[in-house]
Order: C-alpha cells, then sequence, then structure tokens
C-alpha cells in the first residue's frame, strides 16, 4: 500500500465514510493514539511510539465458506480508503466458531484477496491477524465484565432461552440467573471454559437492558459452550466468543479507527458500544475506541450471495464447485475469467450508499469490457461449426493448397505485432452466419448472397446440401476474384456482411462453454422467493464443440482472449490444455448479446 500524504478518496468511494474520516483526522480524534507494532490490550500499546498509521481499518471475514462478489465490495472499500488516507488495513479472520471454520478457507481467503491485488502491509508490518490470537484477552475481559456486575451465567437452555428474549412488541423475560453474585458466575464462567459442562448447559450473557426495543442489547450471550476442536487452537478451549462480543474486542486491541461494517449490523453498533465503553473505563483498552458506521450491501442481480445458499448450490451439484464459473465466488469470477481490475473498477465505479441497492448484472460485464478492450489479444473461432466449401478454389489460386493471411492482434495496437493463419477451399463458418430463408435484416451467407470472409476473400452462396432431417449439413460458395484483402482493387467491391471462419485445414479442436444467469429471477435471494432454487435456469451452462485458428493452440491458463464477433473468453484455469483447449466466454461484445 503507498502511504503518502494524499487524502483525496478514488472516485466512486462512498462520499459520506470519507468524510467521516475526514473530520475525525480533523479533529484529531485518533492522534493521539500508540502502536506496539501488534494488537494488544491497553498495557502493551502504552509507551509505545505514536501510531504511524493515519487510519486503520480491517477487512475481517469469517473463514467458513469461500468471498464472493459482495465480500469485493467491502475488500475494495476497506482497502482503497486505507491506502487513499496514509493508513493501514489489516486482514482479520473473525474465527470464533470451531464448529464451522477450516483452515482450507483462511488459506482461500488470503489467496483471493491477494489476486484482488490489496496487500496487508503497511509501515513494515505485516497485517494478517486471527480473533483466535486473543481468545486468553476475551476471556480476560468477560471476568472483568462479570467482577463488576455487567455479565452474567445464564443456565436457561434452548427454547426458554430464546423465548425470554421477547420481540419487537414485548420486552424480554429477566432471567432468574441474572442476579446471581458475580463470585457465582465467575466459577460457573471458569468451568464453562474448562469444558465441565455439555454444549447448550448455559451461556455468560452481558447484563444490559432486557427492555431494550434494540434486541441485539436484551443482554446478549457472549460465550458459549463448544465442545469442538478450533482449527488453530486445537481443543485449548471449550467455550468460545460470539461474534457480537468478540468483534468489537478484536477492532480495539487492533487499534481500528473506523470499523465499516454493513446494514444488517447496525443493531450491533450499540452493543459494540456499550462493550468498549466498559473496557476503555476499566482500562483494558486504548482510548479512544474504534467506532461502527454501516453502508448498504452490494446486491447484484441474477445472484445470491448468502453463504447458506452458495454451499447449498455446491452440496445440491446445483454447480460444479465453488469456482464454478457461474458462482459469484471470488474464485468462480475468476474462473470465468472476470479479472481482479475489472472487478475493482466495478465495486469503486458502484461506491457505497447508506442504503441497500441492486445493480444490474450488465454493470459488472461492461466494467470487464472496459478492462479487456484496449490490450486483449484477438482471434478466430467457431463455436457451432458448418462446413463451408469453396468450389472455384483452384480457378482462383491454381495448385495451392492454402492462401496465406494474416490479421493483427489487436487493432488498435500495432506494438502487439500480427497472427498469421490460412485460406483453404473448406472452411468452418458457424451455423448461425448462415440462414435457407434469410429475412432483411440478415446480412450473412445465404443463398445468392455476398459476404466478406474476414481478412480472407468475398464469396458468393451457391447453394448447401441438406441431411434427412432437413438440417443444413454444409454450404457451397464461389470466391469472387480479385477480392482478397490488402490486394490492390479489393475494397472496391462492396458486400454488407462479414463472417468469420476457420481453415479446415489448420483448425484447432476446441471446447467452447457458455455461461448465462444461473438464476431467471433478477433478485433470487429476496426473502419474498418461497424457495431461491425454483428460480435457478436449467440451461445456464452450455458446452460446445467447435473450432479456433491457429494461434489459439499455444494459448496458456487463464489467458483473455476477444474471439471476434462472438465476445471475451478465457481458456479455463483448471483443465484447458493445449492439447485440449477449453475457453470460457466470460461476456458477449455487447449488453444483451449472448447467443
Amino acid at each position: 500500500m503507498n502511504h503518502g500524504d494524499e487524502t483525496r478518496a478514488p472516485a466512486g468511494t462512498a462520499s459520506f465514510l470519507r468524510a467521516r474520516i475526514e473530520a475525525d483526522l480533523r479533529e484529531g480524534l485518533y492522534a493521539g493514539r500508540r502502536w506496539a507494532g501488534s494488537p494488544g490490550d491497553a498495557a502493551h500499546h502504552r509507551g509505545a511510539p505514536p501510531d504511524p498509521a493515519r487510519v486503520r481499518l480491517r477487512f475481517p471475514p469469517e473463514p467458513n465458506g469461500h468471498l464472493h462478489i459482495g465480500h469485493a465490495k467491502s475488500i475494495g472499500l476497506n482497502f482503497g480508503l486505507a491506502q487513499a488516507f496514509g493508513g493501514a488495513c489489516h486482514l482479520r479472520m473473525d474465527d470464533t466458531n470451531p464448529t464451522k471454520e477450516d483452515q482450507a478457507y483462511v488459506d482461500a481467503i488470503v489467496e483471493d484477496v491477494r489476486w484482488l491485488g490489496w496487500d496487508w502491509r503497511a509501515f513494515g508490518v505485516e497485517h494478517l491477524y486471527h480473533a483466535s490470537d486473543h481468545f486468553e484477552f476475551m476471556a480476560r475481559a468477560a471476568e472483568a465484565l462479570i467482577a463488576d456486575g455487567l455479565a452474567y451465567v445464564d443456565e436457561q437452555q434452548g427454547e426458554a432461552l430464546r423465548a425470554a428474549r421477547g420481540d419487537f412488541g414485548q420486552p424480554g423475560t429477566p432471567s432468574v440467573w441474572r442476579d446471581r453474585p458475580a463470585v457465582e458466575s465467575l466459577a460457573r464462567f471458569r468451568e464453562m471454559l474448562d469444558g465441565a459442562h455439555p454444549d447448550g448447559a448455559m451461556v455468560l450473557r452481558a447484563l444490559v437492558d432486557m427492555a431494550s426495543p434494540n434486541l441485539q442489547m436484551r443482554d446478549p450471550p457472549i460465550y458459549r459452550i463448544r465442545h469442538a476442536a478450533h482449527h488453530r487452537m486445537g481443543t485449548r478451549w471449550r467455550a468460545y466468543p460470539t461474534y457480537i462480543y468478540a468483534h468489537p474486542i478484536e477492532d480495539a486491541l487492533e487499534n481500528i479507527t473506523h470499523s465499516f461494517a454493513t446494514l444488517e449490523f447496525a443493531e450491533h453498533r450499540a452493543f459494540y458500544d456499550w462493550l468498549l465503553a466498559h473496557l476503555v473505563r476499566v482500562g483494558l483498552v486504548q482510548a479512544p475506541p474504534p467506532r461502527q458506521f454501516e453502508f448498504g450491501r452490494l446486491n447484484l442481480e441474477h445472484v445470491v450471495t448468502s453463504k447458506r445458499k452458495l454451499k447449498a448450490l455446491v452440496d445440491e451439484s446445483h454447480v460444479q464447485g465453488w469456482d464454478d464459473p457461474r458462482m459469484p465466488t471470488i474464485r468462480g469470477l475468476r474462473r470465468r475469467g472476470y479479472t481482479a481490475a475489472a472487478l475493482r473498477r466495478f465495486v469503486e465505479a458502484t461506491g457505497a450508499s447508506r442504503h441497500e441497492a441492486w445493480v444490474p448484472y450488465a454493470a459488472l460485464e461492461q466494467a470487464l469490457r472496459d478492462d479487456l478492450e484496449p490490450s486483449t489479444p484477438r482471434a478466430m473461432g467457431v463455436l457451432d461449426p458448418l462446413m463451408l466449401e469453396l468450389t472455384n478454389w483452384r480457378e482462383v489460386f491454381g495448385q495451392a493448397d492454402t492462401e496465406p493471411c494474416t490479421a493483427p492482434v489487436h487493432p488498435r495496437r500495432p506494438d502487439l505485432g500480427e497472427r498469421s493463419f490460412s485460406l483453404g477451399p473448406r472452411l468452418w463458418i458457424d451455423r448461425q452466419d448462415f440462414s435457407l430463408a434469410p429475412d432483411k435484416h440478415f446480412h450473412r451467407l445465404a443463398p445468392g448472397r455476398r459476404v466478406r470472409l474476414k481478412y480472407g476473400v468475398i464469396v458468393e452462396c451457391t447453394g448447401c446440401r441438406q441431411a434427412s432431417d432437413g438440417a443444413v449439413a454444409d454450404v457451397q460458395a464461389r470466391i469472387v476474384p480479385g477480392t482478397k484483402s490488402g490486394t490492390p482493387g479489393a475494397g472496391e467491391v462492396k458486400v454488407k456482411g462479414t463472417v468469420t471462419w476457420v481453415g479446415a485445414h489448420e483448425a484447432v479442436a476446441v471446447e467452447w462453454r457458455l455461461f448465462d444467469h444461473l438464476f431467471a429471477s433478477a433478485r433470487p435471494d429476496d426473502s419474498d422467493c418461497i424457495d431461491f432454487r425454483s428460480q435457478l435456469q436449467p440451461q445456464s451452462r452450455r458446452v460446445l464443440r467447435g473450432y479456433a485458428e491457429p494461434s489459439m493452440a499455444r494459448v496458456a491458463a487463464e489467458q483473455h482472449l476477444q474471439i471476434e464477433r462472438v465476445g471475451y473468453f478465457v481458456s479455463d484455469r483448471v483443465e484447458h490444455r493445449p492439447d485440449a483447449p477449453v475457453f470460457n466466454r466470460i461476456t458477449a461484445l455487447r449488453e444483451g448479446a449472448q447467443r
């Protein structure tokens, strides 16, 4: 990350969050804070040098699944604002639930954030942290709350515990354990930590306000028993902190200044402030504490981002894994062919507001086109092949079996050079480029019509052969002499249509994978939808066997290409091999031009 004096956030970044940071910097709110070089409590930072970071932000995923497009929004927002204001952004694993988390997810998250182009190293320090690093402090802080009469062990269980909370129409019911002596709660809490009781037997609750209109303030559980091995801590712990308790403590220990969260966490803010105010008061964390601010999450049309629903898609084999190109995971988007730059461009352009909004999927596709258009190599390919026979080949080219042709690698980048291929008497064209009964808007090949074979010659269709079922088996055409591209006088013969092609003699066999939206509904994640599975499109993935020009035989995995007149493609990063090419279409050349 760049740590200059620049304080202007990138264009498109949420103005209200930028304004909040600017106001706090003007007031010097966090100017007096100390930083000992690593996270820690107030004593750890006391006497340390002033914090070199003007702001500290964080991206705190729970390692219980793969990152998705919504996370890309939070990643870009936090890392981007930290960079813009000369600060640091931490990558933190919120690993407080051992039953759902795994090291494999941790590794995947690290890889995905790096691939997106962000780095958590700042001021000579790698800021990669784990909530589990602070379990000792969290237990100590819990004991301090108990001693201060602000937490108690509640032995209500299951449904009774949930029912006592009440709802928006009625206050909660205080537990019979709410007034138990602190010494008794402390003993019970230590028994919880030591594993002396079964799961669900009791919880540690903060003592706040059972009549609060905010349900999160009705004595929320802050520790629960979990007899499960932690992927980092093993069986050291038998009781684990809840998210609502752990998250603000992690922020405080890491010297976070601004804790940005999506709107569903707005109701957590009151407890966030309540907890940190008490921990500052008893001298456990540094003052002033961080503050939480909420923004609307990114909702992308035709996409679900619920981890539960994404897991169901994988587990029920509706998709072929977490990196299926139809999935909105970072891994799926990468395999589909979206570039890190395009994703950053997209999330920056959408900004952030205080309200949730739906973004058309077309906006993501356009960000991809904007990124690829200036430099992506071109090639010709045929997705649904139909044979074209040039019946007067010998009349035009004599005994030559092929005729060399060239084309630019990129039409506006002469520095990228040219690619070579050749015409022959038998070519592959795309089936959709021929019609037996064309309408007036069809300007491609049809009986009696002329088209230009791109970079080649003009041909006039003389007919076709049909199979017994009526399907067109192959097409015949005559070359119009003197029309070879680049030769004198070739431009004097005018035609309305141009068709791409591949010479049958040098064609590279390719597996083309075409993708559509996984969900037909624009808002499949909407709560009004009875079952998101009912919105699945049965033909969201199609596989075609076709051909490509010879230059594509040398394409490595995860290389982007524009197939002329068809769209942007990428060689599959998992299954593509030079001897068995697999290309995924990312998007068409124009919005709405899918086929």
